[in-house]
């Protein structure tokens, strides 16, 4: 998904076949997993990562806004959900075209993936937990469709549906091919740890020499901020696409690799320092002034170790509060924690 799209969320952002995919309750993928690594593999199928493709007739936020209306540009639109199944329909009171939805990429916040005549639309509107509606798709404001088939949306090729759904679910790729009937909806354990279906047969089969995926939380803090960057945007990815202004915002690599304290090897400051991927974020922001803390105020360790960072001589608590603030995104229908940790001066620029 480019980056101007709404592909969400979150961490952002979003995404074929005539076939619709299997409509069968969400398995739990980790039921393998959780013989040996319960803690981390009970609670993941709750999270928003794990939700990341909603189909019908399991899409929890359609069916609690079964009408939904949205009027723009002379063209009205409409998504009803009735029975398990969602329609999109867009009309300019003449003509009108309604499309199933297939695919609701977002747990939250959703934008729909369209399949018509064999291609693919990233759907104009999308709906809005922060104001319970619809409005138009981040990213696509400026576009100004010309005709009733333009206004369905903007069309997917084959390279951006294929990051979309590679970001958004599991084991959707196959020799390079998008491959929609093999795909499980949201992320799973092997979606991130590769190898785990030959590990969880080997240990199964009692075997003594069980491949062992390997361990994401070993990695260096640079390594594994162009892991989760795979999605979520890494630095090197946002400065060559020369993406700029607070709609980055989103990116949390990229933000996180701006930061001054960030050195890409001390491994107090990566993602997982402060996010267990396994679980939902935790939103209490009390809960990180013990992680920036293990930086800041700590006396160094020895005469040869680099000065510690500086503690805060304003307050030891609710730090992300001043540190990391929260931004909105252009539409001001989103908003995310900037993980670009700094002094936040009054009316300062948002910094790129």
């Amino acid at each position: 998904m480019q980056p101007r799209n709404f592909l969400l969320f979150l961490s952002l952002l979003l995404f074929l076949g005539a076939a619709a995919p299997a409509q069968s309750p969400r398995k739990k993928p980790a039921a393998t997993c959780a013989t040996c690594h319960e803690e981390q593999a009970l609670p993941q199928p709750q999270t928003p990562m794990a939700h990341a493709i909603e189909l019908p007739p399991h899409n929890q936020v359609l069916t609690a806004h079964p009408s939904l209306i949205f009027r723009k540009d002379g063209y009205t639109y409409s998504v009803v959900t009735k029975d398990g199944r969602s329609v999109y329909t867009v009309t300019d009171g003449t003509h009108t075209i309604s499309l199933p939805i297939m695919w609701a990429m977002g747990a939250q916040a959703q934008t729909w993936v369209l399949e018509r005549n064999g291609s693919m639309y990233e759907s104009r509107v999308s709906y809005y937990p922060s104001i319970h509606a619809l409005q138009i798709t981040t990213g696509d404001e400026q576009l100004a469709p010309k005709n009733l088939d333009e206004a369905i949306g903007r069309p997917i090729g084959t390279d951006e549906a294929k990051a979309c759904f590679n970001c958004h679910g599991t084991n959707s790729i196959h020799n390079h091919q998008l491959d929609l009937q093999a795909m499980h909806p949201g992320l799973t354990c092997e979606r991130c740890h590769v190898g785990v279906q030959a590990h969880a047969a080997g240990m199964l089969a009692g075997s003594a020499s069980a491949p062992i995926p390997p361990s994401l939380g070993k990695l260096q803090p640079e390594d594994l901020s162009n892991f989760c960057g795979q999605c979520h945007r890494s630095w090197e990815t946002v400065v060559r696409a020369h993406w700029k202004g607070p709609a980055d915002v989103r990116f949390q690599p990229y933000r996180l690799a701006n930061s001054r304290c960030f050195n890409g090897a001390d491994p107090r400051i990566s993602c997982v320092a402060c996010h267990d991927p396994h679980q939902n974020v935790i939103r209490n922001i009390t809960y990180y002034d013990a992680k920036c803390l293990a930086c800041h105020g700590q006396p160094a360790a020895s005469k040869t170790e680099s000065p510690a960072p500086k503690a805060c001589p304003v307050a030891k608590s609710r730090c992300v509060s001043c540190h990391m603030p929260q931004e909105s995104l252009p539409n001001g229908l989103l908003r995310f924690t900037d993980h670009q940790i700094r002094i936040v001066k009054a009316n300062e620029p948002y910094p790129n």
